[in-house]
């Protein structure tokens, strides 16, 4: 049975792996040309978490009632609970493994936290919110990982700072994966959370198209340079891991451009659907922050890299408006209102909203009404209030100049050439769990 290790970039895009950066990486660049070669399709919604879940579980985040990291709380307007390990209720590839008498190394893997009991090695992810708490599968190899970084704060105007944080966690994390590839492990899967944060600090640095962009500005190297580390840190790591094992190179999601970031509560409002009782009294201001009319509100909705939008249903929400026979009836004009938004110029944009039971057989946990795109992800959802325009070219939540996108990378790499080289097509990532099972023989 041969040995399987998972390289997992978070929202590693095709367009940089495989095409803009190949030629100056050499570590990656020869897993991906000495390769088989996929786009991965991301799941609905393309977010971090669901989206390991989905790879992991092979199940859809409607399966997993997985909708993103936050979740509405049945019957409350404005709180929320936060994804963990424990809302994952299907085996996932190592508990598989496990069973079978396999042994396994995971850092990394979101959503991680707390870090269960499994047959080998865990280190929990970036959701983990501090060295103080119990994040290590057994418990007692947290002894060993002193000064460990789950995540850096990316939102953030001090850049310089961001570069020292981002760089000081993936070296101390590939110091900690060396250690583990040390020891006896037969599937090995890490996530490097530190691509996904470069990306969004750096994009609008690094792409000549991104409104943000300045010709020979101090940080258009930075994204270049992070995965320049990252290879020389993997030409490390792969030294200490046999040589005829199976890589396997993997992203959750891509990533591209933010545009920017359309206020969907703003629109709400205008539109008539969020009733309010007072104008917002300044810029950015949360939907709890403002008094609501939810006796005359027909729907509400959040902010983040994709809207959900919430209908005020009697009988569901303490103060519902929107009878049950006429629930159908609002969410195919809500529809029909998101998909004729245009841009900030009048031009036409490819948004989508999508009802969940439209994308998902199985619909579980806390859904929004309806999942909603736009402009084919190009532009953020913003959910606070008091803006003098429903366009903006920042994020309400902070500096971010990335989005995500659907496709990401799926690269197999067999050194002993059983596997055929070469471009392979789409690889759905609710079907990489079965298939890094298939690699390892199970």
């Amino acid at each position: 049975m041969r040995k399987l290790l998972v390289i997992g970039l978070d929202a590693a895009p095709p367009r940089l792996l495989y095409e803009e950066l190949v030629g100056e990486l050499p570590t990656l660049g020869a897993l991906i040309e000495e390769g088989a070669r996929y786009q991965l399709k991301s799941c609905h919604p393309p977010i971090t978490i669901p989206a390991w879940a989905v790879m992991t579980t092979g199940k859809t985040p409607g399966e997993l009632g997985l909708y993103g990291f936050r979740h509405r709380k049945p019957g409350a307007y404005n709180e929320y609970w936060i994804a963990s390990s424990r809302s994952i209720h299907f085996p996932q590839t190592w508990d598989i493994l496990g069973r079978r008498g396999l042994r396994s190394v995971i850092v990394g893997v979101p959503p991680s936290y707390p870090p269960r009991p499994i047959r080998g090695y865990m280190i929990s992810c970036f959701i983990t919110p501090s060295n103080e708490v119990r994040f290590t599968w057994p418990p007692s190899l947290k002894r060993e990982l002193k000064d460990y970084i789950f995540d850096v704060v990316f939102r953030t105007n001090e850049r310089d700072k961001l570069i020292q944080e981002l760089w000081r966690m993936t070296k101390r994390r590939f110091q900690v994966l060396r250690m583990l590839s040390r020891r006896k492990w037969d599937f090995f899967m890490f996530v490097e959370i530190g691509v996904d944060r470069v990306q969004h600090a750096f994009w609008g640095y690094m792409d000549k198209e991104h409104h943000k962009y300045e010709p020979g500005n101090k940080y258009e190297e930075v994204i270049k340079e992070y995965y320049k580390l990252i290879d020389e840190e993997l030409e490390q790591l792969l030294k200490e891991v046999p040589k005829d094992a199976i890589i396997v190179l993997v992203s959750d999601h891509g990533a591209k451009r933010m545009k920017g970031a359309f206020c969907v509560n703003q629109w709400l409002a205008d539109e008539g659907y969020l009733k309010l009782k007072e104008e917002p009294k300044k810029p950015g201001m949360e939907l709890r922050e403002v008094e609501v009319d939810w006796s005359q509100t027909t729907a509400w909705g959040w902010g983040g890299y994709y809207a959900r939008i919430f209908i005020n249903l009697k009988g569901r929400e303490p103060h519902g408006y929107i009878d049950k026979r006429d629930y159908e009836a609002i969410r195919d004009q809500l529809i029909r209102d998101l998909e004729r938004i245009r841009g900030p110029h009048g031009e036409r944009w490819d948004t989508k909203a999508y009802r969940p039971e439209d994308l998902y057989q199985e619909v579980k946990g806390s859904p929004p009404d309806l999942i909603v795109y736009f402009d084919d992800l190009s532009w953020r959802s913003a959910g606070t209030l008091g803006w003098p325009t429903n366009y903006l070219r920042e994020n309400d939540r902070g500096p971010d100049d990335a989005v995500h996108d659907w496709y990401g990378i799926y690269v197999v790499h067999d050194p002993q050439g059983t596997i055929e080289v070469g471009e392979k097509g789409i690889m759905k990532i609710e079907c990489i769990n079965d298939h890094l099972l298939e690699l390892i023989g199970v």
